[in-house]
């Protein structure tokens, strides 16, 4: 349950922009609701895809993926993460979904520590280390992920009560301490490969990721 005494924080106006933004998916148009979102600081910026239900279907909890930015992945569909897989595994489910949510985070990148230390990441994980210790070696946290925006980007959309895309189990807990109550996970299931299998196999033994 949401932590107690927790406000839901609406954002200004000056702090977001909406458009309606065409996509493809498996070769159909889609159009989408966008909402871009301004952080703290110009650095921390976000998006959200939304596919509104309508009538009855309007009033359904939505489904919502949080996704953290991955240029490696998303954009050059690198085989060393999962992040690419998830990503169009939650837009599929969004867009087939009513009241479907993707929060894109691209300030996560790196589970936080930015496109240049993750490369200095990648470059020790070449030489052995797994994720966890990687970071660690180049001074970094396993994780510097701040759900704070995204909570507030889904109590701006009126999604106080969500179901939660997600295998993390730390991300469920951060948006409930941000007073959003998830009232279900769903998985992300992807299939490993031959360059992620270890990744994979490092999140789940030693980040409780649910694999």
């Amino acid at each position: 349950m949401p932590a107690t005494g927790v406000q839901a924080k609406k954002l200004d106006t000056d702090r977001s922009a909406r458009t309606m933004l065409p996509i493809e998916i498996d070769g159909a148009e889609i159009v989408l609701e966008a909402r871009a979102y301004q952080g703290k600081d110009e650095h921390t910026q976000a998006m959200a895809l939304i596919n509104r239900g309508k009538g009855a279907e309007a009033g359904e909890v939505p489904l919502v993926r949080v996704h953290s930015g991955c240029v490696t992945g998303d954009i050059f569909h690198s085989l060393r993460c999962d992040c690419r897989a998830q990503l169009d595994a939650a837009l599929r489910r969004i867009t087939t979904t009513p009241n479907g949510v993707l929060v894109y985070l691209p300030f996560h990148e790196g589970r936080g520590i930015g496109l240049f230390k993750k490369i200095k990441a990648y470059a020790l994980q070449d030489q052995g280390r797994d994720t966890v210790d990687a970071n660690i070696e180049i001074g970094e946290p396993i994780d510097a992920r701040d759900y704070e925006l995204a909570a507030e980007i889904l109590h701006d959309l009126g999604f106080s009560r969500i179901r939660l895309m997600t295998n993390n189990p730390a991300k469920i807990e951060a948006l409930e301490d941000a007073g959003i109550e998830v009232v279900d996970r769903v998985p992300v299931v992807v299939r490993p490969g031959a360059h992620n299998e270890h990744y994979l196999d490092t999140k789940r033994r030693r980040m409780a990721h649910k694999l």
